[in-house]
Parts: C-alpha cells; structure tokens; sequence
C-alpha cells in the first residue's frame, strides 16, 4: 500500500533536508553533439546553490564548459529530488577558504590543491520531488529559479 502523499510544504523540508544531508548526486550532462553523460558527483548546498567538483578532463567538465546546464539527482527511484541547474565554472582561488573547507568536509576530499581541478556552482531553475505516483502530480517545488511552495 502506498503512503499519502506528503503535502507540499513536507515535502519541501524533505527536500532541503536531502540537500544539506546527502553527500553524492548522480549529475548528467550532455555534449555538444548531444551525447549524454552520467556521473555521481560530491555537493555542498548552500541554501541556494549546490557545488561541485571534478577534473576539467572529465567529459562532465568539457561538457559544462560548452553547455552550462545540468540535470541533478539525489534519492532513489522511490523517493527522489530532480533538479535542473545552471553552472558557473570556478578555479580554487575562487572560492573563500571556509567554502573550500566545507566542500572538503563534506566530500571527503578537497581538490583545492589540485590543478586540474575546477568548481562548479549550479544555481536551481526547477527542483521536482516525488515518492510514489501519487506525488507525481504536484511534484515540481521550484521553477524558473522560484520556490513555488
């Protein structure tokens, strides 16, 4: 039997629950020839842009470089946050020391000494959240970079 569906502003603290808790997102892109790729990535959430980070020869990097825009998923089939986002592309120096330090805190790993590493910040345009079919219907809590809950 499948639990009600969760009213929306539950399911908004769910959400920003997820995104201050997990640690991982599986993040997609797509090349300019439109060849999709699929990556999991570490994030810190802000509370308004997540950040991440990869190699700049990673087809995620290339990608986002041509295209800054990227499809993030956090949860499991059953209980999922989609959210699109646009991106910023960022070198270490970018960052202030305490950001750097709790993307390292959080991921496990810090890149900043790394050179061929970049940053991304992905600011939000559309979130969606959803357990079951029930929820499918009111599954979009943010659009067009506005929470709508």
């Amino acid at each position: 039997m499948t639990d009600p569906a969760r009213p929306l502003s539950e399911r908004k603290q769910d959400t920003l629950r997820r995104l201050e808790h997990d640690v991982d997102a599986w993040v997609a892109t797509a090349s300019p020839d439109g060849t999709p790729y699929l990556m999991p990535l570490s994030f810190l959430w802000n509370g308004e842009t997540l950040l991440l980070s990869t190699a700049a020869g990673n087809p995620t990097a290339r990608n986002l470089a041509k295209s800054p825009t990227l499809q993030l998923t956090l949860g499991h089939t059953r209980d999922v946050v989609h959210i699109t986002a646009t991106t910023e592309t960022l070198r270490a120096g970018d960052l202030t020391d305490a950001e750097g330090d709790a993307f390292a805190e959080k991921a496990g790993f810090d890149p900043r000494p790394l050179a061929n590493y970049f940053y991304f910040r992905a600011t939000p345009t559309k979130i969606q959240a959803w357990r079951e079919v029930n929820e499918l219907k009111d599954r979009v809590l943010m659009e067009s970079n506005s929470w709508l809950v």
